[in-house]
């Protein structure tokens, strides 16, 4: 048995691990988006995959289209919603030192990302048919924003709205509660750790799938935007309860919609 000062040693040292994996991780997929951005910035073209998505061509996407818009999705939700994930990973990753060190079965870490990932590429899928479709009625411009004002001021509304809701207060209470989540929602094994994964990733889904939403107003590959819309999923998850940050966020959101609405009809 080890002390202890060597034990609490031994867990600071994996999290420090842990959470450099996940910096590493994380900032690979902002360079590669950030590089996609210039790109698309300098030539009007944002190439996903390979593939160009944009540009002066407002003609309907073929359905091909959809795989590299996934991938684009993929790569921007690995790259914003880790950061967020963060406490929640490395308090998993806490929970299993110390079952090894007490000789009881334990499962990697990266098992219980793979399953919060796994939510977060189904968001990007449905993410990459909306865009297609929204491309397809002619709702977005070629620089991925809305086009339509009606539809963006409508958007920022329901987004607002949804801010207030018990769906919207359920899953943010799940998030913000790493310890008491992995205690309440506890499986053994890899399957398990799977299961807690994709359970976990439902809920901040759940939580955060409108604010994505926002990036066809304000423009996919808007980095500013993007960056804004992870720091404020990352505090509404840190912020203590009290400050009702989501109602505060919520009530802007609405009156950002109604100006933008009114704005269009003068």
């Amino acid at each position: 048995m080890i002390g202890s000062a060597s034990l609490e040693s031994a867990l600071r040292h994996d999290r420090i691990i842990v959470g450099a994996a996940l910096g590493a991780v994380a900032s690979v997929a902002w360079i590669y988006m950030v590089q996609e951005a210039r790109a698309m910035d300098t030539t009007g073209v944002c190439r996903c995959a390979g593939m160009a998505m944009s540009g002066p061509d407002v003609r309907p996407w073929a359905a091909g289209a959809i795989v590299p818009l996934f991938l684009m999705w993929t790569e921007m939700m690995v790259a914003m919603m880790i950061p967020s994930a963060a406490p929640m990973i490395l308090t998993f990753a806490m929970i299993n030192r110390k079952r090894r060190e007490q000789e009881r079965p334990y499962v990697p870490t990266g098992i219980f990302l793979l399953g919060y990932l796994i939510v977060w590429s189904a968001f990007s899928f449905l993410a990459a048919i909306a865009q297609w479709a929204l491309h397809g009625a002619a709702l977005l411009s070629p620089m991925m924003k809305s086009a339509s004002p009606l539809f963006a001021g409508t958007l920022l509304i329901v987004a607002g709205v949804f801010q207030w809701t018990p769906w919207k207060h359920s899953c943010l209470r799940h998030c913000r509660s790493p310890l008491q989540f992995i205690m309440a929602d506890w499986r053994e094994g890899p399957d398990g750790a799977l299961a807690m994964g994709i359970k976990h990733g439902a809920f901040c889904a759940g939580c955060c799938w409108m604010l994505m939403a926002l990036l066809f107003v304000t423009g996919v590959m808007n980095m500013y935007w993007v960056a804004a819309i992870t720091v404020l999923v990352l505090l509404e998850k840190i912020v203590p309860q009290n400050w009702r940050l989501q109602h505060v966020v919520g009530v802007l959101l609405v009156t950002w919609g109604i100006w933008v609405l009114a704005q269009n009809m003068v």
